[in-house]
């Protein structure tokens, strides 16, 4: 509505004669009369002979077409309105003259109905109404008191108004805008009142849709608003997606507010709520089919077709520990099978599974797997501590330590993700579901480049690295470390040794398969005999066996 208006029609009392004074002055000098064209003067004015002492003047516009040309010559006969004089000359006008007969036409024509509607456009004002023409050319005459307008029109504005009174007599109109209004007020009231009363479903047109809702026209000027919570048991919906403006749809009223004049209509209280028709239809691990209506960064919703539509969150959509988007998984349109995980009827939700009807990842994965077998993965992610390795549909942990034989490597130095990766499954935590990758068991360690070169029973030197409760740590050569147990470092004491002092021993144990090298102090001297006895055997008698000795232990 324009405006709120007052029901109380206020025309019984009116006096028609005043309003239309106000329209013209001097209304009992007002008359048609034939004129004739006298002469044309400058192309500007024209002087009529109206049977008075002087002729009437005209503007020349007031005989010229739509296109500028002039359609009357001296001589010729045209009507002319005479409303008054003006220094003893008659005040005249042709356009006015065919207004009146168009007004005396419009009555002749319509003075038998009632409740008569007109249409048309301001198009002058004096001090006691508004001047509108319609379409046909017919002038009506709006009082001030029956204008009803808010602030000050503009010349142009379209206006609607009910015809007051036909006064045959003075060949005038009066309309009021005030009565339009009023009853248009009480029609669409008349019209709520009855939609609320019976709650029925009528049709209604779309006159305009907006992104909270759209306008519905249920009766001529009778307009309420299905609020986008109101179209669908989906819940909110943008209109736009699914409706037209012009489009018939329909509807039921479900409140009014009379305050504020406002209607509230519902599409979807026109249909079955499908929420009440699956109560005890469905039920948590019951498999139905879906379709993908809409998709968010969390999940995608999911229309079972019957306007109910459930959520597929993200983590139900794979068994990744790590969910990618889930475009990744899933496209609008897309028909799939889901399993109903929750459903609460009360509060209109329901949750939906695909990952439960999909294989379990780490049952495939025990079924094709088990621990050493070495396989090639792809590099996924890369942490402070290791890498996660994908192999089929599961992921394992390559920790840093079992990285490389090299000290200190890190798999973030090594690698990027999407990295191809030979590994060995060193570990598979059933209960947990976990599992441990080994890479540099594949690699050739320190200790077996070191075994091609050197056998239990040789003479090596390493400096001390670290000094525990059960023996020493030495390093040799090649990132080799080796341990002397405690009851091995005789002649030596150990609380006599400081890291990076020089130790010399014998290889007593070599084990590459476990990575394990032992060093001994004690068994250097007994080597060294042997040494020195194989050295005399060689050289004969020339020198003493005592000598040799003596000379290998002072090496």
């Amino acid at each position: 509505m324009e405006e709120k208006i007052n029901l109380e029609v206020e025309n019984g009392g009116e006096d028609f004669a005043k309003m239309l004074e106000e329209h013209e002055n001097q209304r009992s000098e007002s008359r048609v009369i034939d004129g004739v064209i006298v002469e044309i003067q400058d192309n500007e004015r024209v002087l009529v002979d109206v049977g008075e002492k002087q002729e009437g003047i005209l503007n020349i516009n007031e005989i010229k077409d739509s296109e500028g040309n002039v359609i009357y010559k001296p001589g010729d006969t045209i009507k002319v309105l005479v409303s008054g004089h003006r220094n003893e000359r008659p005040i005249i006008s042709h356009k006015k003259a065919l207004a009146k007969q168009k007004v005396k036409e419009f009555i002749q024509a319509n003075k038998d109905k009632e409740n008569l509607e007109v249409e048309g456009v301001i198009v002058g004002k004096n001090k006691g109404g508004y001047i509108i023409e319609n379409e046909e050319g017919v002038q009506f005459f709006l009082p001030n008191s029956q204008s009803f307008f808010k602030n000050k029109p503009e010349i142009g504005r379209k206006v609607t108004a009910k015809v007051l009174k036909m006064d045959e007599g003075s060949d005038s109109i009066v309309i009021s805008r005030k009565k339009y209004l009023q009853d248009i007020f009480q029609h669409r009231k008349e019209v709520i009142e009855e939609l609320m009363k019976e709650g029925r479903v009528v049709e209604g047109t779309i006159k305009k849709i907006t992104n909270y809702g759209m306008f519905v026209e249920v009766a001529p000027n009778v307009e309420g608003l299905v609020h986008y919570n109101e179209i669908s048991y989906k819940g909110p919906v943008n209109p736009a997606k699914y409706f037209e403006e012009g489009q018939k749809v329909n509807v039921k009223a479900i409140d009014y507010d009379s305050e504020k004049n406002r209607l509230s209509l519902s599409i979807k209280a026109t249909q079955p709520d499908p929420w009440e028709e699956i109560k005890g239809e469905l039920e948590p691990g019951d498999v139905i089919n879906v379709t993908i209506s809409n998709i968010e960064p969390y999940g995608a919703f999911v229309d079972l077709g019957n306007d109910i539509e459930g959520l597929l969150h993200v983590s139900e959509m794979s068994w990744d520990k790590r969910p990618k988007n889930p475009k990744e998984y899933v496209e609008v349109g897309q028909q799939l099978d889901v399993e109903v995980i929750e459903i609460d009827t009360e509060n209109r939700k329901l949750r939906v599974s695909r990952k439960t009807l999909l294989p379990k990842p780490f049952e495939e994965f025990m079924n094709n797997y088990k621990e050493g077998d070495v396989v090639e993965g792809e590099v996924t992610s890369l942490t402070d501590f290791g890498a996660f390795v994908r192999i089929g549909n599961v992921e394992g942990l390559l920790h840093n330590q079992d990285i490389s034989w090299e000290k200190g490597q890190k798999a973030k130095d090594l690698f990027k993700v999407g990295d191809k990766v030979e590994v060995k499954i060193a570990r598979i935590d059933r209960d947990k579901e976990r599992i441990s990758l080994d890479r540099k068991s594949l690699l050739e360690s320190p200790l077996e480049k070191f075994a091609k070169e050197h056998k239990v029973g040789d003479i090596v030197k390493g400096k001390v690295k670290d000094i525990k409760d059960f023996g020493v740590f030495i390093s040799l050569d090649d990132n080799v470390d080796a341990l002397i147990r405690n009851e091995d470092l005789a002649p030596l004491k150990k609380e006599e040794l400081q890291p990076g002092d020089e130790i010399e021993g014998v290889i007593s144990y070599l084990d590459t398969r476990n990575n394990r090298l032992r060093v001994s102090v004690r068994r250097l001297e007994r080597v060294k005999e042997r040494e020195a006895l194989k050295e005399f055997n060689k050289e004969g008698d020339s020198t003493t066996l005592g000598e040799i000795i003596k000379d290998q232990l002072d090496k």
